[in-house]
């Protein structure tokens, strides 16, 4: 920000408002360049690998590279500025194959029926369905969990999902 208020006040002309000067200068070897090309030219890779090699070939700022800004890649490519700046990120700070890659995912999702109310889920399922039914639904046994408190909330979907994998049907 201070820099685009003395390029103004100074009237600097190689700076710009709002163009910042890149933190990651995307530097391709000539057997990068060449693998990014045939990867490109052969188009039989998943889409996003596809799009991080184009990136990368447009944002190339070595000898012979078009050095083109995110703006430009962006209208290039039709992707956003986030994925142009990410791959950029990617490719400096963990290197070439990694900047092709998805980056795995590091979430980690809690399991909402243990072991215990995994066994309850069962038990209620062979049991006889609420009166006027004739048979548990999902979305029954999923309040009714819920009521008998073995679990604080569970979805539909989790209660199908766990009845599959102990290969238990509600018909």
């Amino acid at each position: 920000m201070d820099g685009i208020l003395l390029a103004r006040i100074h009237g600097s002309p190689e700076c710009q408002e709002g163009v910042m000067q890149k933190r990651y200068r995307v530097t391709l070897t000539v057997a990068e360049r060449e693998e990014l090309r045939n990867l490109v030219r052969a188009g039989k890779a998943a889409a996003q690998k596809l799009t991080r090699a184009r990136i990368l070939l447009l944002a190339d700022q070595a000898d012979g590279g078009p050095a083109k800004s995110d703006p430009e890649i962006v209208e290039a490519l039709g992707c956003g500025r986030a994925s142009v700046e990410r791959t950029r990120k990617r490719f400096v700070e963990e290197g070439f194959d990694e900047a092709l890659s998805p980056k795995p995912s590091q979430r980690v999702f809690e399991r909402k029926i243990d072991g215990k109310a995994e066994a309850h889920l069962i038990a209620l399922t062979c049991g006889a369905p609420p009166e006027g039914r004739s048979r548990w639904t999902l979305r029954l046994l999923g309040d009714r969990m819920v009521a008998l408190e073995h679990v604080p909330s569970v979805s539909y979907e989790t209660i199908r999902r766990t009845l599959k994998k102990t290969s238990l049907s509600l018909g």
